[in-house]
């Protein structure tokens, strides 16, 4: 359904008595990054000079899982002097979480997959952290079962690949995808993160579309192609026009056949951050936003309010685009790369909603506009736990990214309000009686959009190779905002700051 239909539907779709609910609804946006973020594209206006000059071999400028994985090499390699700046008031990026009475919460990343075994880098943290012992996974931080479930045609069914009413043609074509994947991932060259294979990708693939895959391939279940869309929102914040075949793919061939996990937490990735931080906090400056870098010599200054840092080398672990605004020379005057807007929301709900049925720790409505939602108090070992927090999410794909940060900036906290809470009583009827509160986090760039051509672009090639002394390390330039790219590129960005330095 179109953005415009859905909304009226939905809209429609609330009852005067939930309307009345709704309106007792407290709640706000949330962690808005966007004044300051407009402040920088537009020229850096209001910003103070700084204070001091500091001397110091490394900065790390971003504090995502891609800075504070830079870090954490940094500390790991003996490595002690350098600082990690990141503008807003908390460490962590897209893997951000919050709390209130009843649960921790994630307002993003909420996941990490069990690693394969060319994942060795998040092997070696996870090890680290005790989720990996003697090679065997940690049941207590694994998934509790039931881990997700789809509503399809009026009631829930267990998992997300539709099963209620599908047709002899729908399972025939799962099989035939299925194997497809398979003769993929036999090729080695799908792997996270995307460089462990050391093989090129097939670029003929990177040239089209997931949707013209489907076609050549003769995959045309309407199902299938709801599954497989379904799985690009979400991973990627694209659709079938608008992402690339081979990042589709890459979407099934990169796990395991048997795959254990996900690896989860009340507060999602905010509980890998936390052990992170305990790691390298002595290194970590928040509210320190940097507005302009530029050559000095053989080093780099970079400029914030309070301190002016004259470094031997910088690594970018912001995103790219921010670079073409405040790095001076960088490697190109723009970044073409395109980035998905979303809406995340924490729905905190004083009892369960009538005939929800054995909730999940994943739930997706069929044909939704919206991923659905996660549970954050899934993992809880209480027996009996009628308050919760639910995590929603909806990745904004169906017009251009730039029309949606319009609609984003423009519409106001009730309207989001409104059609979360519409979008949920298709299979919660009762949802708004059961909220007390909604808190909204608006993304204007969340994620990386791996768009047809992306992968094979001169313009991506040249940011990854950097600049002399400054290495560019978030996950955009793998095209796949996930953690096991930001953690590589980040790593690898502080392999190269070391030898730079001569401390490798």
């Amino acid at each position: 359904m179109n953005r415009r239909g859905f909304v009226s539907a939905a809209l429609l779709g609330l009852s005067s008595k939930s309307g009345q609910a709704a309106r007792n609804i407290a709640g706000g946006f949330v962690n808005d990054g966007f004044p300051l973020g407009h402040r920088l594209r537009d020229g850096k206006p209001g910003f103070a000079a700084p204070k001091q000059t500091v001397r110091i071999p490394a900065v790390i400028v971003g504090g995502g899982c891609a800075g504070l994985s830079a870090a954490w090499h940094l500390n790991r390699k003996g490595f002690r002097d350098f600082v990690l700046l990141e503008m807003e008031q908390q460490i962590g990026g897209n893997a951000r979480w919050g709390q209130n009475e009843v649960s921790r919460y994630p307002w993003a990343a909420h996941y990490l997959p069990v690693a394969n075994r060319e994942s060795t880098l998040v092997r070696e943290l996870c090890t680290e952290l005790g989720l990996l012992k003697d090679g065997v996974w940690e049941e207590r931080h694994l998934c509790f079962s039931p881990q997700e479930r789809l509503y399809l045609h009026g009631r829930w069914q267990e998992a997300i690949e539709p099963e209620i009413g599908a047709t002899r043609k729908d399972h025939d074509q799962y099989k035939k995808f299925d194997a497809l994947m398979r003769e993929a991932r036999a090729t080695g060259q799908f792997t996270k993160p995307l460089e462990a294979s050391g093989k090129s990708p097939d670029l003929s693939l990177d040239r089209i579309n997931m949707r013209e895959w489907l076609r050549r391939n003769g995959l045309d279940s309407e199902y299938l192609q709801w599954y497989i869309n379904y799985s690009c929102r979400d991973d990627y914040g694209s659709n079938l026009d608008t992402t690339s075949a081979w990042a589709g793919i890459h979407e099934f061939a990169s796990r395991e056949p048997e795959e254990k996990g996900p690896l989860t937490w009340p507060e999602g990735n905010g509980w890998i951050v936390e052990r992170l931080k305990e790691r390298v906090h002595k290194y970590l400056k928040a509210s320190a936003p940097v507005y302009r870098i530029a050559r000095e010599g053989q080093q780099w200054k970079v400029f914030t309010e309070q301190t002016a840092y004259l470094a031997d080398t910088v690594i970018w672990a912001a995103p790219t685009f921010l670079a073409s605004y405040i790095v001076e020379a960088a490697v190109s005057p723009k970044c073409d790369f395109v980035y998905s807007p979303w809406i995340t929301a924490n729905l905190t709900l004083h009892r369960m909603p009538e005939q929800a049925g054995d909730i999940a720790w994943d739930n997706v409505i069929y044909d939704s506009p919206s991923l659905g939602y996660v549970v954050a108090t899934h993992m809880s070992l209480a027996t009996v736990r009628q308050q919760s927090v639910w995590t929603y999410y909806w990745a904004l794909v169906d017009q251009s990214p730039a029309a949606y940060r319009k609609i984003l900036l423009e519409k106001d906290w009730g309207y989001w309000r409104d059609l979360i809470l519409a979008d949920l009583s298709r299979a919660h009827r009762d949802i708004a009686d059961c909220v007390s509160r909604i808190d909204i986090m608006r993304l204007g760039h969340a994620m990386a959009r791996p768009v047809p051509g992306f992968l094979g672009s001169a313009q991506r090639k040249q940011w990854i190779e950097g600049q002399p002394g400054l290495y560019y390390a978030n996950s955009d330039l793998s095209g796949f905002s996930i953690f096991e790219e930001a953690q590589y590129r980040g790593v690898e960005a502080a392999r190269k700051a070391l030898r730079r330095l001569g401390r490798s």
